[in-house]
């Protein structure tokens, strides 16, 4: 099977309901046969229809911010023999609002979200990226020989990844509407925030929630950090939300 969907679960941020809701977001979204791959620390909670490894090892300075580096990891020859094909990796806290189809037809050799803020950048968000499965040993060898350097050079794992594999080449970048922003574009503007709720992006496939909130916390309504930011309950986010929670 050349169709493989893999995430990644570490540390205590995100519970098993998140693997779960992923798993049947992706099962009602994506038709044609795929594995489900979770690269985890912790299988407690997950349902026994996900396809669980081991959490592949990287020795990071506990003592230094998270920044994603662990991420890397699934660039490695490391996945297993087993693990073939294509790899589209999804982050725990997107929420699949169309097909998948169109993330594997896509013609390229990696593709990845570029950043909404850096448009004039090289720089991916990878909440939702497509690569080779075993392709890119050397971008992870990299990181293991120079991570101090890559470090200072680099905020965090997804800008080192995108100028990464743009000096190999083939970056590229997924059509700007496929996946979307909880934050940029569906929040409302202050102070309409406090009384319209999210809006629904058009021709939104996935839709990405980076930083804070996440979507468990806007089920109810959430209200950001100086109220400048705050969001009413939407019954489409909680459509797919409970739907697809087991």
């Amino acid at each position: 099977m050349d169709k493989n969907i893999i995430c990644m679960k570490w540390g205590t941020k995100f519970s098993s309901r998140y693997v779960n809701t992923l798993a049947s977001m992706v099962r009602h979204n994506l038709k044609q046969p795929y594995r489900f791959i979770c690269f985890t620390d912790d299988k407690t909670g997950i349902d026994s229809s996900v396809e669980i490894r081991p959490l592949p090892e990287m020795q990071l300075d506990k003592k230094l911010p998270e920044r994603g580096w662990r991420k890397l990891t699934i660039l490695g020859n490391q996945l297993g023999n087993d693990i073939k094909g294509t790899g589209l990796f999804l982050d725990l806290d997107v929420l699949i609002l169309e097909d998948l189809q169109p993330f594997f037809d896509c013609a390229g050799k990696f593709l990845i979200v570029h950043e909404w803020g850096f448009k004039d950048k090289i720089i991916g968000n990878s909440s939702v990226f497509r690569f080779e499965i075993g392709c890119h040993q050397d971008v992870l060898d990299n990181f293991l020989a120079n991570d101090e350097q890559i470090r200072n050079t680099y905020r965090n794992e997804q800008a080192y990844l995108s100028h990464a594999i743009h000096q190999k080449g083939i970056l590229e970048y997924w059509d700007a509407k496929w996946c979307r922003s909880f934050k940029r574009h569906c929040l409302q503007p202050f102070p309409l925030c406090h009384f319209l709720p999210p809006r629904k992006p058009d021709g939104c496939k996935i839709l990405i929630f980076h930083g804070n909130p996440n979507p468990d916390n806007v089920i109810n309504g959430w209200v950001g950090r100086y109220g400048l930011r705050a969001a009413k309950p939407a019954k489409w986010i909680n459509d797919i939300w409970n739907e697809n929670y087991k």
